[in-house]
């Protein structure tokens, strides 16, 4: 494993597949409607709407939005964005071009983010990619694109496209990308990054080189047939550029995206700086300030004519996006008489609108409305699957592939503004937020007309089912006036665990399992999922039931939907709602998922295991603990009653010991028969909708060798990504955790060791707040620390350690840093006889094996002579590094600064990388027994 900007260790979920419900309906209206009783299958993924940012921006509602989906209704561009992480997207130019330009944007990113490191909490590995992707998702409600990711997971850092070819096969990934072209059917495409070693990033320099090749392949049915890429057909793009952010004089073109919007009140810079600003995990908080801000991008590839004289002026200059380009193919004289009537009804609806009083006249909209269901020639709102309208059934292949993609964009966005126009409003809701897998709970769903025109229920589904079809003429003739409501209940039943659905298989070394179909689903699931891009992989996807009305107005037709939500009221945040979750009648989950011991050495420990009930009534439940040989509890198994709703813990003393090696120890409970072995944590942050995570409710415990001094004493200061501390613990050494702003006052003479977590520093300054400053105001008292007589131990941090007085004495961070990303690396000790390689525990070259994702990062490249080098590591073809591990002596102590991957290694339960932080934490000034660390050669200063 590597590491990146994502994170990626061991596999969270379960092997569960996407939450499903199945819906039964007992309709009413206010009088009550009466719907039969049926059973609806409804798939639950990701999606754009729902969970914690489930309220709309002003930008969103209203006027403004009204004003950006009538002037959308004339463009029929499309643009795909593609990057390698969460984060590399270009936000200015992805707002630019949905909101000034009006195209059709999207980002597809490589991966989730899995891979790197995490500021905002200690999620790792696939839990921090589920917050990355969250992030993204996020970002794209704040800028108008959409969003896709392909299968590959982000194993970390990579120095070279070569060695990210190992881990994701290169065929593979450009089938992926490939596919997605082929879905989104791009006319222009951005590369973010130029596939050249330049990219630095190995995954940025694939990023580039795939780009490059779906350009070229994407339209080629020999290599690419339309079994390879779902049943999707080729797709020939017309433009290639590559991102000129930080090249500028490369350009060949400039986009002033600082162009104010005075119907959002902001600049397309300032709408981009919030959608980098979703990106938390990452510290990428980010502001615009008002005025001209250019975007550079520089032509790479062209099938278009050549450029006018003086230059490209357009992304699109010589890309035909009018809807003349389908007449002359046409045969159908009635297709062709609604194509040609297409850009007068759009004029009509822009010169009617009055977003001063945008819910008074929707003549205009409803004649568009009827004009694109006759191009479409189906009862359905979108065009999206091929041959399904009046229009691209005439066309040859790549004509009618462009041509439904550009219907069912347009249909989509009619619908929109005339739901907004009639200012029609859906909310669902329900008593709870979980609903046990296999039981019903009631969904009361209200839409709301707060127009001034009655409109009609057409119908109504759920995930895209459609409810009301049975029984159409129950349907048909069901009027909401203005200012009144129609309302009725259904009941869902729990039929599958809600979860990311990219985690419902187990990952294949660093590919995800789903299917290719799954990455990109096809136009009739993403209408089910009622997403606001038909069929974008994750836009399309709903965070759990979605409820969709079709309506009506005077044969104009649209829909408005709402994710089935639990709402709730809160005194400090106000209306709060969570997205209904499927879940197992009992969630049963036990401490953490991995944990250490010493081997050999008497063990207590306190299992807590936890149990949470989504049942509706009380359950009597038996919960079973299993240990593994050579530990022991007095009371295995034991009897509760679990009320409904409820969260209980149980807490078991387990004694006795472990032989070197990992274990398992696992619990289960039982209840109304049947067994239950794995539970969920939840990810949830204010800026993301809530997830949730599945695993078994098992403890591996890894036995390792490994001494511990008598009398050490540490005190932790928690950094970022940080999991440390815990492991230490479970080894039996006294710690206490360190809060920074109590460091003023601190009585630190209590301590032997004190550590500072990764990026602590860095987590610390440039907070709002005086205390979260603390770390670096009261570094003094950490070296005063040392001086005294301590060992103080620093984990890496970035280019924050540079700072004045956080270093005792100077060295020099490289940009790009210098890491050694294979966890493999070879390594040699400097000096087998320094005291922090032998005491307590006699390090060798056998500790350095079974390491995961990567040896060190941000390495100092150089450092001043006081510090003494520990180890020597590289990269294959690369100079040796000497900076993993520093030691200094400070007055009557010791200062250790390491860049080795601690905190991914100790959580992980590697045992040469506990035994050897024991040692630095057991540091102290040599007395007679050898050097502390073999001294600094001149070559590594």
């Amino acid at each position: 494993m590597r590491h990146g900007t994502g994170n990626g260790e061991r596999r969270t979920g379960s092997g569960r597949g996407p939450a499903m419900f199945r819906a039964g309906f007992r309709g009413r209206c206010v009088p009550r409607l009466r719907v039969p009783t049926r059973g609806l299958a409804l798939a639950v993924g990701l999606a754009l709407v729902g969970g914690a940012p489930l309220s709309l921006a002003a930008q969103e509602r209203g006027g403004a939005a009204l004003g950006q989906a009538v002037g959308a209704l004339g463009s029929s561009m499309r643009v795909l964005i593609i990057g390698a992480h969460p984060d590399d997207e270009d936000t200015q130019l992805i707002a630019w071009l949905a909101k000034r330009a009006h195209a059709e944007v999207a980002y597809l990113s490589l991966t989730r983010g899995d891979g790197g490191q995490n500021i905002i909490g200690s999620e790792l590995g696939e839990g921090l990619g589920v917050i990355r992707t969250e992030e993204l998702l996020a970002a794209r409600r704040v800028d108008g694109g959409g969003q896709y990711f392909t299968r590959a997971y982000d194993f970390g850092f990579s120095k070279s496209a070569e060695e990210t070819f190992q881990h994701w096969p290169r065929d593979t990934l450009l089938t992926d990308v490939v596919t997605v072209v082929r879905v989104f059917r791009p006319h222009v495409i951005v590369s973010v990054f130029s596939g050249t070693p330049r990219d630095g990033h190995g995954q940025h320099q694939v990023a580039g080189l795939l780009a490059r090749e779906a350009f070229d392949v994407a339209g080629d049915s020999v290599r690419f047939p339309r079994a390879r890429t779902a049943g999707h057909p080729p797709w020939t793009v017309t433009k290639l550029y590559r991102g000129a952010r930080f090249s500028p004089e490369l350009a060949t073109l400039r986009i002033n995206v600082g162009e104010y919007d005075p119907l959002l009140g902001r600049s397309y810079a300032e709408i981009a700086g919030e959608s980098r600003s979703q990106h938390k995990s990452q510290e990428f908080g980010n502001s615009a300030s008002p005025g001209v801000a250019w975007d550079h991008v520089r032509l790479e590839a062209t099938r278009a004519p050549a450029a006018p004289v003086g230059g490209e002026r357009s992304l699109f200059d010589g890309v035909d996006t009018t809807w003349t380009r389908f007449r002359t193919r046409l045969a159908a004289g009635s297709a062709r008489a609604a194509l040609d009537s297409l850009p007068g009804a759009i004029a009509r609806v822009s010169a009617s609108l009055d977003l001063s009083r945008p819910v008074t006249d929707l003549r205009a909209l409803v004649a568009l409305s009827r004009l694109t269901q006759r191009l479409c020639a189906s009862p359905r709102l979108t065009c999206a699957e091929v041959g399904g309208n009046a229009l691209v059934s005439t066309l040859p292949s790549a004509e009618m592939a462009d041509a439904d993609r550009s219907l069912a964009t347009l249909s989509r966005r009619v619908a929109t503004a005339l739901r907004l126009a009639a200012a029609v409003e859906v909310v669902a809701t329900v008593e709870r937020a979980t609903l046990a897998r296999g039981d019903s709970i009631a969904v009361d769903v209200a839409v709301y007309n707060r127009g001034k025109a009655t409109v009609r229920l057409r119908g109504f589904s759920v995930d895209g089912s459609d409810a009301g079809r049975a029984r159409r003429e129950d349907l048909a003739s069901v009027a909401i006036a203005p200012d009144s409501a129609l309302r009725w209940r259904y009941w869902a039943h729990g039929a599958r665990d809600t979860q990311p659905w990219w985690l419902s298989d187990a990952r294949q070394g660093d590919l995800f399992g789903p299917s290719l179909s799954a990455i990109v689903p096809g136009a009739s699931e993403a209408a089910r999922a009622g997403g606001g891009v038909s069929d974008l992989a994750e836009t399309g996807r709903a965070p759990s039931a979605r409820v969709t009305a079709l309506l009506e107005y005077d044969q104009g037709v649209f829909s408005a939907s709402a994710a089935v939500a639990h709402r709730r009221s809160e005194f400090i945040r106000g209306e709060t709602r969570r997205p209904l979750f499927v879940a197992p009648l009992i969630a049963i989950t036990v401490g953490n998922e991995l944990q250490v011991a010493r081997a050999g050495v008497d063990l207590r420990r306190d299992v807590r295991v936890r149990l949470r009930s989504a049942a509706a009534d009380t359950l009597d439940v038996v919960v079973a603990l299993k240990l593994p040989d050579g530990l022991r509890t007095p009371a295995p198994r034991r009897s509760l009653r679990l009320l409904p709703g409820a969260t209980m813990s149980l807490d078991f003393v387990v004694t006795g010991r472990l032989a070197q090696g990992r274990h398992l120890l696992s619990a289960t409970a039982t209840a109304r028969g049947a067994i239950f072995h794995t539970g969920y944590s939840s990810i949830s942050y204010l800026h993301l909708r809530p997830q949730l995570m599945y695993r078994d409710a098992a403890i591996a415990l890894q036995a390792i060798d490994v001494n511990v001094p008598a009398g050490l004493t540490v005190g932790y200061i928690p950094g970022g990504s940080d999991n440390v501390a815990p492991v230490l613990q479970q080894l039996g050494i006294p710690l206490t955790i360190i809060e920074p702003a109590s460091l003023r006052d601190a009585d630190l003479s209590r301590y032997t060791a004190i550590v500072v977590g990764p990026r602590a520093y860095e987590s610390q300054i440039g907070l709002e707040d005086a205390g979260a400053r603390a770390l670096a105001e009261h570094n003094e008292r950490l070296l005063d620390f040392a001086a005294r007589g301590g060992a103080l131990v620093v984990q890496y941090g970035q280019y924050e350690l540079l700072a004045p007085g956080i270093m005792p004495y100077p060295i020099t961070i490289n940009r790009p840093h210098d890491r050694v990303t294979i966890e493999d690396a070879p390594v040699r000790l400097l000096d087998e006889t320094a005291q922090l390689l032998r005491y307590p525990n006699r390090i060798t070259s056998a500790d350095f094996a079974g390491w995961v994702q990567e040896r060190a990062l941000y390495m100092p490249r150089t450092f001043a002579p006081e510090y003494a080098a520990l180890l020597e590591m590289t990269d294959p073809g690369e100079p040796p590094k000497r900076s993993a591990v520093l030691v200094a002596l400070l007055g009557k102590g010791i200062y250790v600064h390491t860049s080795l991957a601690f905190f991914r290694q100790l959580p992980a339960g590697v045992p040469g990388a506990t035994r050897l932080f024991v040692n630095l934490l057991s540091a102290q000034p040599a007395s007679g027994g050898g050097a502390v660390a073999s001294p600094a050669t001149p070559e590594s200063r």
